[in-house]
């Protein structure tokens, strides 16, 4: 059996965590607003690309524990298909214990695909190719010749490459800098990126046309970005919290990942999601102690509340409107 092939006996079992999860995903709300998404969800065999996935190990030792889909035991290949089926993200390449690429959780998968609001047509292009599971819901969705997904890694774009063949799909995989987009494959109706942004790299705006829409995780959020032409985007947070693997590539942002400080600001406050959230935002341009003033200030404000511009040279972070009081320079 080849390190892609899947136990014949597994099928079975295959197609009925697939429907379950599905199933999960309906019932969390994740494609409300497009849920043509749900064939695709329930006709891509998720396992296909993840054949081996780590997981936290038991134990005073820690680390990550293999599970793959040849174990010689017959138990933990079933444990092995089950777990690519669970409603969570699975670790898939780790260098030195630092995790270089995952299979996000479907449910949030399903919600970005979701607010991607794709049209038959529309080209894509995926930052980010993980496993490539990403690239195949939208392969089947929108058609091979329309789907580009960009790796920095080689070892991840080649496996992602034969993970889509194995599903039976062949959209452009491309090793290259995610941050410079793909020029020679532009324009793009839609960009969705699945790693973690602290900047909005320009390229991406020059390679889509007017009217297109960019889905990128930002500051523990999911920023939808309106592109109105090469040198101006504007758009607002999603509800949804997100947490990503930064995005790594040549074009440097001015700020590495924020530090987010806590000490000094009030028990309460120190565990609320939302206010992480804006101190990752405005790390750089608020104190914690300014962010925490402002978010008391204006009654916690939830994600929506917040958007960024990008005009020209300059790219901002706000509250509420763009031309407010509430402002944040950003790389």
């Amino acid at each position: 059996m080849s390190a892609y092939a899947v136990d014949p006996g597994l099928d079975d079992l295959a197609a009925t965590a697939r429907a379950a999860l599905v199933r999960e995903i309906d019932a969390s709300g994740a494609w409300d607003a497009d849920p043509v998404w749900r064939a695709a969800f329930g006709a891509v065999p998720r396992h296909l690309f993840v054949p081996y996935y780590y997981v936290g190990a038991q134990g005073p030792q820690g680390g990550y524990e293999r599970r793959w889909g040849e174990d010689p035991s017959a138990r933990r290949r079933e444990e092995w298909l089950r777990g690519a089926y669970a409603d969570t993200p699975l670790a898939t390449r780790l260098r030195d214990g630092e995790l270089l690429s995952s299979s996000s959780q479907p449910s949030l998968m399903a919600k970005m695909l979701a607010e991607l609001a794709v049209r038959d047509g529309d080209a894509v292009l995926e930052i980010g190719a993980g496993t490539g599971y990403n690239a195949a819901l939208l392969s089947y969705r929108l058609g091979d010749e329309l789907v580009t997904t960009v790796d920095l890694d080689p070892e991840i774009t080649e496996s992602a490459r034969r993970h889509l063949v194995t599903a039976g799909h062949r959209p452009a995989v491309v090793t290259g800098d995610g941050a410079r987009g793909c020029p020679e494959r532009a324009p793009f109706d839609r960009v969705v990126a699945t790693c973690a942004l602290n900047s909005v790299p320009r390229p991406w705006l020059a390679q889509c046309r007017p009217g297109a829409r960019i889905l990128a995780p930002f500051a523990t959020g999911l920023i939808a970005l309106r592109v109105r032409d090469a040198g101006h985007a504007e758009g607002r947070f999603l509800h949804t919290s997100a947490y990503f693997v930064p995005l790594r590539g040549g074009i440097r942002t001015e700020r590495e990942a924020p530090d987010v400080r806590l000490s000094g600001l009030p028990r309460r406050a120190r565990g609320h999601e939302l206010l992480r959230f804006l101190l990752t935002l405005t790390a750089g341009g608020l104190t914690s102690e300014e962010a925490h003033a402002l978010w008391e200030g204006e009654a916690w404000p939830a994600r929506e509340r917040y958007g960024i511009t990008v005009a020209g040279d300059r790219a901002w972070a706000w509250l509420d409107d763009p031309g407010g009081p509430h402002t944040w320079p950003l790389p």
